[in-house]
């Protein structure tokens, strides 16, 4: 079976989460798998993994740039080895096209494109967030036509069986020989 590293980049812990969940799938699959937040492991890919899979969340627009530069700095090894990328956005919920934007611009920033890419809605954590970023969710959400806007609690839009086929088909992908 295979080794997996899970590179990532989260600022609320919505992408951190998905991470773990995608190792967790790998591991019931009786692969080995390691999560990493970026920010807190640096951006060198360890040696010793047969297969990457590498998550950021998106914010203003944009993935991480810690995450971008991860991904420039791995490039070739990322174009060796299987890997994947998945994107986190509150535009995955209802908005594909622009939630695809904001994968094809990362892709033109790294230059790497990815074969195996998930697009996961993330999360409004009203309850983590200071004053003034619970209000700008607020408006945006409301000015999109969300009810969901009870700043009172968390609203969670992750379609964890999404994520479980993702990881899947990326596993099941790793079990083909190559030809």
């Amino acid at each position: 079976m295979a080794k997996i590293y899970v590179a990532y980049g989260t600022v609320e812990g919505q992408t951190a989460q998905i991470a773990e969940y995608i190792a967790d799938v790998a591991r019931g699959h009786g692969h080995e798998a390691q999560t990493a937040d970026i920010k807190k492991t640096g951006d060198a890919l360890p040696d010793g993994y047969d297969a990457v899979v590498v998550g950021a969340s998106v914010h203003v627009g944009k993935h991480e740039g810690y995450v971008r530069d991860f991904v420039r700095k791995n490039t070739a090894a990322l174009q060796r080895l299987p890997s994947a990328f998945f994107s986190v956005s509150l535009a995955a919920q209802g908005d594909e096209e622009n939630a695809e934007g904001y994968v094809e611009k990362f892709e033109a920033e790294t230059g790497w494109r990815p074969a195996h890419v998930g697009l996961f809605s993330g999360a409004l954590l009203y309850t983590h967030y200071g004053f003034l970023k619970r209000a700008i969710m607020k408006k945006i959400a409301r000015d999109r036509g969300s009810l969901d806007t009870d700043t009172s609690r968390d609203y969670v839009y992750t379609e964890w069986d999404g994520v479980r086929r993702f990881t899947e088909d990326f596993l099941a992908g790793l079990a083909t020989p190559a030809a």
